[in-house]
């Protein structure tokens, strides 16, 4: 089945840093994508700004603590805030990540990796059409860094991937930046990633800078987009078409400009690619 979202063009991630300059200068920015978790409040400042840049760009929700693929029950206080914010929001759409963040009632604030396996797979299935039915609406699912595997996964990410937005009709945020992160790390090919998704599931794509340590790179959204990141970008875009993409910054945030600027390289980088496949 293919979904009726709408295509949103370029956006931003909405960090504190760009309130008052987003709102005075109406930057070259197409939308934004807000952290959910940032919002789930019942009043005060960041709502107030939400709902004032709201009102002139879309907007979709992107939540950090769904811990889809936890073993522990569904956090349903988490749920109803998390639907409370999008009926006041009215995202686009809302996305989280393919992982677990934690058990037992702890959260220990990091996405982690899942065991690529038929009864993972289940197990998550089960819990995305729980979440769907809950929100009434498509989710949308992340891959993530990693930096570990087990030893009892049999399939690849992008295999397992498939299998569930196949089983659950979900839809995927394709973070460019994290395939080849992972790719890095664990020596396999970034390409091959893209080939073996569906390309009728993905609906966003993010875009983020690293830290390259030598022997492996962390996934920490600080520092501008890389060249080979962008090559893959580029491949991404003439596998999947026009997919709605944003960029990542959570620290060393520079101006806004400089962000719009960033952006402006991947509008560009689609265009002429989307041109040069037709």
């Amino acid at each position: 089945m293919r979904n009726n979202l709408p295509l949103l063009g370029f956006g931003l991630g909405l960090r504190a840093e760009h309130y008052n300059e987003i709102l005075n200068s109406k930057p070259n920015v197409d939308w934004f994508e807000v952290l959910s978790e940032n919002y789930m409040i019942p009043g005060g400042l960041p709502l107030n700004f939400l709902d004032r840049i709201r009102a002139d760009y879309p907007v979709a929700m992107h939540g950090v603590s769904l811990s889809i693929g936890s073993t522990a029950p569904l956090d349903q206080t988490y749920l109803s805030d998390l639907k409370k914010l999008a009926d006041r929001v009215q995202p686009a759409w809302i996305s989280d990540h393919l992982c677990w963040t934690g058990v037992h009632g702890q959260n220990i604030h990091d996405l982690l990796p899942l065991p690529y396996t038929e009864e993972t797979a289940k197990h998550v299935v089960e819990r995305v059409k729980v979440i769907q039915d809950y929100l009434g609406r498509q989710i949308l699912l992340e891959n993530v860094s990693s930096y570990a595997s087990y030893v009892n996964s049999y399939m690849s990410e992008w295999e397992f991937i498939s299998l569930i937005c196949e089983q659950t009709d979900c839809l995927l945020l394709l973070d460019i930046n994290n395939i080849y992160v992972s790719s890095y790390n664990h020596n396999f090919d970034a390409k091959g990633f893209i080939d073996g998704i569906p390309p009728h599931r993905v609906q966003q794509i993010h875009l983020a800078g690293h830290q390259n340590n030598g022997d492996y790179i962390i996934d920490t959204h600080d520092a501008p987009i890389i060249n080979s990141v962008w090559d893959l970008y580029g491949y991404s875009v003439s596998k999947l078409g026009n997919v709605t993409t944003m960029i990542e910054r959570d620290d060393n945030i520079p101006e806004l400009e400089v962000l719009v600027q960033e952006l402006q390289i991947a509008r560009n980088l689609s265009a002429n690619t989307l041109k040069a496949a037709a």
